[in-house]
């Protein structure tokens, strides 16, 4: 299957969304904008909710089992380039785009993480 880059979804509310952190909204929004996404369907969205608290606690405290927890299900999602080729799912290029936002969020992200992970060592 073959999904745009830029693929627009009609992705549903994070539900109570004013309770989390802003990273786990980011979170969340990166999820909704990602190629993917355009394959979810309900349950896959429901996985998200259901995976957004676990995510809320990982970025105030760090723990290596919540990771866990987070990456085998977010390895399902189609996480990573590796979760989709196995999912036989193709991102197709984007032509002229600016895929720094998205990337800018990963980014983020990941330094959000270090640094939790340093501060709690």
């Amino acid at each position: 299957m073959t999904v745009d880059a830029d693929g627009k979804v009609e992705a549903p509310k994070l539900p109570n969304a004013r309770n989390y952190s802003k990273a786990t909204r980011d979170w969340y929004a990166t999820w909704c904008a990602s190629p993917q996404a355009q394959t979810f369907t309900v349950t896959d969205w429901q996985r998200l909710h259901m995976l957004a608290p676990l995510v809320d606690r990982y970025f105030e405290a760090p723990d290596k089992q919540l990771m866990a927890e987070i990456r085998l299900n977010e390895s399902l999602l189609g996480a990573t380039h590796v979760d989709r080729l196995r999912a036989r799912i193709k991102v197709a290029e984007e032509q002229g785009s600016d895929v720094g936002s998205a990337a800018q969020v990963q980014d983020e992200l990941a330094e959000r993480r270090r640094k939790r992970m340093a501060d709690a060592s």
